[in-house]
């Protein structure tokens, strides 16, 4: 009996966004910077256990057969101790991160279809024009522990 494998190839690519915009700021700036129309989705990134959720933004380019997602990788909560009953009182925050093996990433831009190397360093150099991002680059998928978090 011989056993069936697959190998299921990762069918994006992946760009890590250094700003400190806001995600819809900078959706702004990609919408008038890349040609691009991202709007935000009603529904937030969420996980089961979690209080964290993280918005998206969406563009789809149906003539080129190609997705973008605009994701912000860092959900702040803040909390006031005085609320949940805390010793010392005060306010403290806690950072939840969409991918944390890359927290130093602000955001990600996941892009789905198409012809991905050149495109994908073509829309790099794009958005390092852009003066209110710091730097981007491509983000190996196979680095990733937490990739399966990029699967909606």
């Amino acid at each position: 009996m011989q056993l069936l494998t697959f190998d299921f190839e990762d069918d994006y690519s992946l760009i890590g966004i250094h700003s400190t915009e806001e995600d819809y700021k900078l959706a702004y700036l990609l919408n008038k910077h890349l040609k691009t129309k991202f709007n935000r989705c009603k529904q937030h990134l969420d996980f089961q256990n979690s209080n964290a959720e993280f918005p998206l933004f969406e563009y789809k380019d149906e003539h080129n057969f190609m997705n973008y997602y605009l994701i912000n990788n860092k959900h702040i909560q803040y909390v006031n101790s005085n609320e949940i009953g805390g010793l010392f009182g005060g306010n403290y925050s806690t950072t939840s991160y969409l991918i944390p093996e890359k927290k130093n990433v602000d955001f990600f831009l996941k892009i789905e279809g198409g012809d991905h190397e050149n495109y994908i360093q073509k829309t790099i150099n794009n958005l390092k024009k852009i003066n209110q991002i710091i730097t981007s680059y491509s983000i190996e998928l196979s680095t990733l522990k937490t990739k399966d978090h990029l699967i909606f």
